[in-house]
């Protein structure tokens, strides 16, 4: 009989990938959407895996909804990967932000309490929790000092998820994520806005210029389906922890744009302007992790580098635009 896996925040870029890993692993996939009649689950056409799921409604800030839903799916395993995901966004909608992580992690956390113990339930944290963590790469030791309403909100349901684990014994983690990308990224995400706008300017449909903020900022960049592997590892374990997941190398954000822009045959400084009103209000200068516990405990290393993972996005961003200019 197959694993059924329940996750939470499915149509997002992890939660896409994350169905197609376990669709491949035999399990019987079900997610949910605020409403799952009127969605249109664009990245599950693109990945081709639309018609092998089962989407269900719910909201995650009613408890009643969330205890609906994992009684009718009786899962093995439930991924959240919910919740507002915009670092920029929160700033402007704090309370929106935590109310969609904070609220639905205990909503979920108090419902396999009640419904099922035996549930195994994965947490997606982030490593802006950690905020700048200098020239020592962050671990799972390394305390947190959020710098935005999201990264608060993803490290209150950090703990949220630590505590339910020690007081009740539940099989509880939460993985640390670096920065992580792929061409399901939507636009607000600036790595996807640049590698986009590179492929416009090429194809002449765009002129430019980009503009963005401070390109000194320094970040962990890894590919999203290599990420969502160690995601499921996690649960399979004999005991429950929280792992970071990154690369283990940093780059600037003027290094990912030079190479975007010279995977289409450009020098970026003809194409971008600097924009001081793009900066955040607390900005992280240097994000970098350390995933030696991931590759002792769950032998899993990232692969896919930052110049890598530029090349596959652009080449993904030219077949979209030639699909769309044919």
């Amino acid at each position: 009989m197959s694993k059924r896996a329940l996750i939470f925040g499915i149509s997002g870029q992890d939660g896409s990938y994350l169905a197609q890993l376990l669709l491949a692993k035999g399990y019987a996939v079900f997610g949910t959407s605020r409403d799952a009649e009127l969605s249109s689950f664009r990245n599950f056409s693109i990945l081709n895996i639309r018609q092998q799921l089962t989407l269900l409604s719910a909201s995650l800030a009613d408890f009643r909804s969330v205890m609906q839903v994992i009684k009718v799916v009786d899962p093995h395993e439930i991924y959240n990967l919910s919740g507002q995901s915009s670092v920029g966004l929160s700033f402007s909608q704090p309370m929106e932000t935590m109310e969609s992580v904070v609220t639905a992690t205990f909503n979920i956390l108090e419902v396999i309490r009640f419904l099922n113990p035996g549930i195994r339930f994965y947490n997606a944290g982030s490593s802006e929790c950690y905020g700048h963590t200098g020239e020592q790469p962050a671990n799972e030791e390394t305390p947190f000092r959020p710098r935005s309403p999201y990264a608060t909100a993803k490290a209150a349901a950090h703990w949220a998820v630590a505590n339910y684990r020690e007081a009740y014994g539940l099989f509880a983690c939460s993985g640390i994520l670096f920065n992580h990308e792929s061409p399901l990224r939507p636009e607000r995400f600036v790595t996807k806005k640049i590698i986009a706008t590179a492929a416009r300017i090429a194809a002449g449909t765009e002129q430019g210029p980009l503009r963005l903020g401070d390109l000194e900022i320094r970040r962990d960049w890894g590919w999203a389906p290599e990420y969502v592997e160690v995601i499921w590892r996690m649960l399979q374990r004999g005991e429950p922890a929280d792992y970071v997941v990154a690369t283990g190398r940093s780059w600037s954000l003027q290094e990912f744009v030079t190479e975007a822009f010279a995977a289409f045959g450009y020098d970026w400084r003809d194409h971008v302007l600097y924009d001081a009103g793009l900066k955040r209000p607390s900005d992280i200068a240097h994000s970098a992790g350390d995933p030696g516990r991931a590759a002792a405990e769950l032998g899993w290393r990232a692969r896919v580098l930052m110049p890598e993972v530029v090349r596959r996005m652009a080449e993904a961003e030219l077949r979209s635009l030639a699909v769309h200019q044919s």
